[in-house]
């Protein structure tokens, strides 16, 4: 089932600049600290890897989302189609920026290239700043490279850095460049579970971005239960993938799932990383404003059940073919109301 096979609830555009107290608070709040951070972010972020069109994306806000990630090498042409609304929700002279958070991500993992991914980004979406700057897709094979970059970090976060200056002499001073600094916050998007615990408590490293679904679970064990989520000075956590693998779309049942059985939509499987342990953000690909109506109104149906992530777990191992349902007793099935 995809997620726009769902009915989407009867919604009225609100204005631009909503306040987190339109939202009902429920177990899994919509709006919530990030890590460390001062950032207050919603808990479904948008990327642009869906090619959601600008309109699409300021509807979005609308209905109350605030975390936007974009990237502005790899698969930018996917990007690219967000990056009007981007401008004019973050771009100098917006009325609204202080109310979103924009993070962006540079995938050239070479400190000597910084400059010049900070460069196309403040072209392209004429800004001020950046709240979070990730180095994206760090591998088993880039320990080295990591180090090398975060070791930027004094220079590149908060006000008053080296890079701040730079970039106010290549694009010009603001009141907002001078508060923020051109980078606010350092984050990296792990494909290595390991090096992300590795650099977990890292003070050079604000927010940390992991895989995490139901068929590939390993960052509960490898990160999430190695932070206190109630912890000041914890990392944010922003999960991704949550609805697909190489075995394909999650929202399809696995083979011989009786039709009987519980199948999880698309907002189910958000809500899945969103229950566990100190995750902040569940970064999504929404690709239309119906999307977004229906993963909202799926989050705000609060956490899953005990009964539910342990159905999900199982559900997730016959997806990846750890499990046969031949060897899956009946009792441990949910089944459809």
């Amino acid at each position: 089932m995809k997620l726009t096979d769902l009915a989407p609830p009867a919604v009225s555009v609100r204005e631009v600049g909503h306040a987190a107290d339109k939202f009902p608070e429920p177990d899994l709040p919509f709006y919530r600290k990030l890590g460390r951070t001062d950032l207050t972010v919603s808990c479904l972020g948008l990327g642009g890897g869906g090619s959601i069109s600008s309109e699409d994306t300021l509807y979005a806000f609308d209905r109350g989302i605030n975390y936007f990630f974009y990237s502005s090498d790899l698969h930018h042409y996917l990007y690219s189609p967000m990056s009007g609304a981007l401008r004019q929700l973050c771009g100098r002279g917006s009325s609204v920026r202080e109310k979103v958070v924009l993070a962006t991500v540079t995938y050239i993992k070479n400190p000597e290239m910084a400059l010049a991914a900070l460069f196309d980004q403040f072209e392209e979406l004429g800004i001020d700043y950046i709240d979070v700057l990730f180095w994206g897709w760090i591998g088993s094979n880039d320990g080295s490279a990591l180090q090398d970059c975060l070791q930027l970090t004094p220079d590149l976060r908060g006000c008053n850095s080296v890079y701040q200056r730079t970039i106010e002499r290549m694009f010009g001073t603001s009141e907002r460049l001078k508060k923020m600094g051109a980078v606010r916050y350092i984050g990296a998007s792990f494909h290595d579970l390991n090096l992300a615990q590795q650099w977990l408590h890292s003070p050079l490293l604000d927010v940390v971005m992991v895989r995490h679904n139901i068929a590939h679970r390993s960052a509960q064990s490898q990160v999430f239960n190695h932070i206190d989520a109630q912890h000041p000075s914890r990392p944010g956590i922003v999960t991704f993938k949550s609805t697909g693998s190489h075995t394909g779309p999650l929202w399809n049942a696995p083979t011989g799932l009786p039709e009987v059985c519980w199948q999880p939509t698309v907002p189910d499987l958000y809500r899945y990383s969103l229950t566990q342990n100190s995750v902040d953000v569940c970064l999504t690909g929404l690709t239309r404003r119906e999307e977004i109506d229906t993963a909202i109104f799926g989050v705000q149906q609060g956490k899953l059940t005990t009964a539910e992530l342990e159905y999900l777990n199982l559900y997730g191992d016959l997806h990846s073919n750890k499990l046969k349902i031949q060897e899956v007793s009946p009792e441990r099935l949910l089944y459809r109301t």
